[in-house]
């Protein structure tokens, strides 16, 4: 089912399941969407900036276009979490602890994103800003930076082993050292 241009700061979404739907160029700007579940889904140009998804199941579900600005997605139901993102703005959005493994992040903005003790194990993080982006306890393992950019992150605080990066993007790495590199 597709659910184009609807601005649903006007009318809420009706609380139901929804399988199999899209949700093209919606406006969810700071809605609540707790205990809503949503399996296999498409947001394509959404803003769902502030979106309260507090219980929310959110299983299969691809961002793609979409401003997903300050979400605190570790208040999501954990059972069957499974998303990915693209061309995104994920600026302060919070995954806090959560089992994310094999997530993919391609074009995405997360600055200032909360990734602490978040299991990121072969996620693929794509041409990503990740300004400011905190990774503390977080299980980096098999995953790749190789192309993304401006991620500081400690190798003794997180785990990296077989994570990729870029030679330019080695740096990051050496952030608490507070050294220059020419």
């Amino acid at each position: 089912m597709l659910f184009d241009r609807i601005d649903y700061t006007i009318s809420p979404l009706p609380r139901s399941e929804y399988e199999n739907c899209t949700f093209k160029n919606c406006n969810f700007y700071n809605a609540d969407l707790s205990n809503y579940i949503f399996r296999e889904c498409v947001f394509d140009g959404c803003d769902l900036s502030l979106v309260a998804f507090r219980n929310t199941t959110l299983n299969d579900i691809r961002f793609l276009n979409c401003k997903v600005m300050g979400i605190q997605f570790q208040e999501c139901n954990s059972f069957l979490l499974s998303f990915g993102f693209e061309n995104c703005i994920l600026k302060l959005s919070n995954f806090y602890k959560l089992k994310l493994k094999k997530t993919k992040f391609i074009n995405c903005n997360l600055q200032e994103a909360d990734l602490t003790e978040t299991d990121l194990t072969s996620s693929i993080f794509e041409n990503c800003d990740l300004y400011r982006a905190v990774f503390f306890g977080t299980n980096l393992e098999k995953a790749d930076f190789r192309s993304s950019f401006n991620y500081s992150l400690d190798p003794e605080r997180n785990r990296i082993k077989k994570a990729r990066f870029s030679r330019l993007g080695i740096a990051g790495l050496l952030d608490k050292y507070n050294i220059e590199i020419e």
